[in-house]
């Protein structure tokens, strides 16, 4: 009886560790039809790698010096209003 209760988790491993065997390709098939080496290309087909690594760096250094550009307004607007609260403060002169 103990021999039937493990018969399906026996054939669901079983099935389990085939279908990898299946999934494999083999080697030269339609996997390797669409690849065409770099070199082989020609030129006009190539990425130009060079502008766009260019760019992606001009505009992460853009938006990060708008973004500090930013907090230092923001801090020296809460300087001046904080200046203003000192000015307006009775006995705040002496701290």
């Amino acid at each position: 009886m103990t021999m039937l209760k493990k018969l399906p988790g026996v054939c669901l491993l079983l099935l389990l560790t085939t279908a990898s065997v299946f999934a494999v390709q083999p080697p030269g098939g339609a996997a390797t039809d669409g690849f065409v080496p770099l070199d082989s290309l020609p030129p006009g087909e190539q990425l130009p790698a060079a502008p766009l690594l260019i760019t992606a760096y001009a505009f992460v250094w853009v938006l990060l010096m708008v973004y500090l550009w930013s907090i230092a307004q923001r801090l020296r607007k809460v300087e001046s209003e904080m200046e203003s609260l000192r000015r307006r403060t009775p006995g705040a002169a002496g701290r």
